[in-house]
């Protein structure tokens, strides 16, 4: 597994235990739609929540967020879109979740909701 494979694994791992610990349901992890992947399918109450996750290890690069530009966005929603009309969801939304931090140390975490 490559450096940023690992980096993102990490993180999502860190998001799912996150949003397991503040009551959501993960549904799924690596969704594949025809449009790209969906990080994390969860449920909280009667919402599905579509989660893009962002992780870095410093903000050299500027913060994760700041990643999750116009292009990424479009593509977010065609994913979201599809898992949802495949699946029967009416009630859905996209956040995108930051984590800073190393491997090993305990991430940032920072939960933008219903994003797009």
């Amino acid at each position: 597994m490559k450096h940023n494979q690992q980096i993102g694994k990490w993180g999502e791992d860190a998001v799912a235990a996150y949003l397991a610990e503040r009551g959501y349901e993960v549904l799924a992890r690596n969704a594949r739609t025809p449009y790209g992947e969906i990080d994390i399918v969860a449920k909280q109450a009667d919402i599905t929540i579509f989660v893009e996750v962002k992780t870095r290890t410093s903000n050299r690069m500027g913060l994760p967020e700041d990643s999750v530009n116009l292009r990424k966005q479009a593509h977010m929603l065609a994913c979201a879109e599809h898992y949802a009309a495949e699946h029967a969801i009416d009630h859905w939304q996209i956040d995108v979740v930051a984590v800073e931090g190393k491997v090993g140390l305990k991430p940032m975490i920072t939960h933008f909701e219903n994003a797009i």
